[in-house]
């Protein structure tokens, strides 16, 4: 009896190494095909999303343009020589403008969300700064002021659309 016990065991051995390789295997393949199909997932949402991000880059970058003081002095001729009103104007003209932009923060990183933003309140402090200033005593003449300013220094939104281009280039 103590023989067939010890033949059981024998026998019963390599059954169980067997049986725990092919376990391991089993476990291997299985863990290989979730990394490889987590890894395929990705990369098609990673396709469905550069156009996205890429589209919200582009309006960023066209909302930059818009309220650089250049181009937005241009579009936004003074009505009458009232510099508080045209103050009032442009302000609100950059808002409206950053409103509607508002839901392409998901899109981009939140370093570039920040450095638009810090462009936009910057623009928008060149303004009332220059309308404040004692010099200047009509819109036409505010004007002219902040012309001069961002020759001098550049536009606010320079650096941010700088950041912008610098990000595009990073996703490629």
């Amino acid at each position: 009896m103590n023989l067939d016990i010890t033949s059981l065991l024998i026998s019963l051995v390599p059954a169980m190494l067997i049986t725990l390789l092919a376990f391991y295997f089993f476990k291997l393949h299985t863990t290989n095909e979730e990394r490889r199909r987590r890894f395929l997932l990705h990369r098609e949402n990673q396709k469905q999303s550069l156009p996205l991000r890429l589209q919200a880059y582009e309006r960023m970058a066209l909302f930059l343009e818009r309220i650089a003081p250049g181009n937005l002095l241009t579009r936004m001729a003074p009505v009458n020589d009232d510099k508080q009103g045209y103050t009032s104007l442009l302000t609100q003209t950059i808002d409206q403008e950053f409103e509607h932009n508002l839901t392409q923060q998901i899109y981009i990183s939140d370093e570039c969300w920040n450095t638009i933003k810090a462009a936009k309140n910057a623009t928008i402090a060149l303004i009332r700064k220059s309308s404040l200033k004692s010099e200047v005593d009509s819109a036409n003449k505010m004007r002219e002021d902040i012309l001069t300013e961002i020759i001098e220094k550049g536009a606010p939104s320079d650096a941010a659309l700088a950041f912008i281009k610098n990000e595009i280039s990073d996703l490629f």
